[in-house]
């Protein structure tokens, strides 16, 4: 019995560890770029935040608007008079006063609608400019979201290269300190040769350490941008192939600013800026209106019997309104709002300076990691080959431990460099693609 219950115990505890395991195998998720950048348009803060910003406006949009539609209103009263009544008039009948009728009521309907007014005439124009501003407000975080998440994205990469380089190297330099121990021990060399190796081993596990805590770290700065929550452990893509098929862009395109979304933005408000002046210069006019009123009016000496007959009385006409002197107000208000419009204009000069120095900052960043990056490619094989010779000298005896520390730096410094170069290329070529308008939101 006893036996029979070690085993069954056994295979609950096994069974139990791999379903734990299996568990925290579930969460991890392997991402490429253009997941992330799929997730991140969907559930960034930012991102949603502008959507939502797009779908309020609509709601203001269809509320001003709302004043082009008929209006209808009801009304009700009650009046008791303490001392004499109101001669009171129903459109028909009359109601002489008395000191006898002392209760009236009216209940009233009536119906208007706006044929002419400023204000929903300003909301009528400046409904499509709005629109297209809100629109373009969300298409632009969704540009930024893209850019940060690529940028992102690739530095995760770089730092995850960058431990499997220190990881090779230390394989490298142990097998090293493994041989100039040996040589040592052997009597061919003497206790300097392993010391420096143990060195150099000791620096590149301190920088894997620190490697590995910046993995952490920009992991979660990536999903803090795509709006990840922290239940997934992220496992990210990685196909040099593929990379360095993406790293190139014509460079002869030439920059229109139109095509910058910062700077059809600043256009939309300066159109909307117009529609204000515009708005506050034809103030003066009247607004005109028209309306139709039916009532029921109810008078009685007692409460009791005020609702037992009717008076009813209709009507219809038309409203106008005339603004006839304000303090000045409508000026002072055009005014403003051409002062606005200067503003604005000077904020597109401004922008177009701006832009066109970030693409000449982005085209020279891309060029100039483009050249470090074919040169460097080419000092990674380089290196590799150097090392090996070096590696066969040295146990051969012809090279001294020196050579080999320095063919081993040389190699880690090439592939370091290397995958640095790649990356920066690649996030210059997003910055490139932003600065000329062209970044792509999939």
């Amino acid at each position: 019995m006893k036996r029979k219950f070690t085993c069954l115990l056994l295979f609950i505890l096994i069974f139990s560890l791999s379903t734990v395991v299996f568990a925290q195998a579930s969460r991890d998720t392997v991402v490429t770029l253009k997941q992330c950048i799929g997730f991140a348009l969907r559930n960034q803060p930012a991102v949603r935040q502008a959507s939502l910003d797009q779908q309020i406006n609509e709601k203001d949009i269809r509320i001003s608007l709302a004043g082009w539609l008929p209006q209808l209103n009801s009304t009700g009263q009650y009046q008791y008079y303490f001392k004499g009544s109101p001669y009171v008039s129903t459109g028909g009948a009359a109601i002489p006063a008395s000191a006898n009728i002392d209760n009236f009521s009216t209940l009233g309907l009536q119906a208007s609608q706006v044929i002419y007014n400023n204000d929903v005439l300003q909301a009528a124009k400046a409904a499509r400019y709005s629109r297209q501003y809100y629109k373009d407000n969300s298409f632009s975080s969704q540009i930024n979201v893209v850019a940060d998440v690529s940028k992102a994205f690739f530095d995760v990469l770089l730092s995850q290269r960058q431990l499997d380089i220190l990881n090779e190297d230390i394989i490298r330099l142990q097998r090293s300190l493994k041989d100039a121990y040996s040589r040592y021990q052997a009597g061919v060399s003497d206790k300097t040769d392993y010391k420096q190796a143990t060195i150099s081993l000791n620096n590149s596990l301190s920088s894997r350490k620190q490697t590995a805590e910046a993995i952490n770290s920009k992991i979660a700065y990536l999903e803090q941008i795509m709006g990840i929550n922290r239940d997934h452990n992220l496992v990210l893509a990685y196909d040099s192939t593929r990379f360095e098929k993406e790293i190139y862009i014509d460079t002869n395109q030439k920059l229109d600013v139109n095509n910058r979304i910062e700077y059809r933005l600043l256009a939309t408000q300066k159109n909307l800026r117009d529609l204000s002046v515009n708005y506050y210069r034809w103030g003066f006019l009247p607004s005109v209106s028209a309306f139709g009123n039916y009532n029921l009016v109810y008078a009685s000496d007692k409460f009791s019997n005020l609702y037992s007959r009717t008076y009813p009385n209709a009507y219809a006409g038309l409203s106008l309104s005339l603004p006839i002197f304000q303090g000045t107000k409508r000026l002072q208000n055009l005014s403003r709002a051409r002062l606005e419009v200067d503003r604005v204009n000077l904020d597109i000069e401004n922008s177009a300076n701006t832009i066109n120095t970030e693409y000449v900052q982005a085209l020279a960043s891309y060029k100039s990691n483009y050249t470090s990056w074919v040169l460097i490619k080419q000092n990674v094989d380089l290196a590799k080959d150097v090392y090996k010779v070096v590696s066969l000298q040295y146990r051969e005896g012809i090279k001294t431990y020196l050579d080999v520390i320095v063919s081993q730096s040389d190699l880690r410094t090439a592939e370091l460099n290397y995958y640095n170069s790649l990356f920066q290329l690649l996030s210059s070529k997003i910055d490139l693609e932003k600065s000329l308008g062209i970044l792509g939101v999939q």
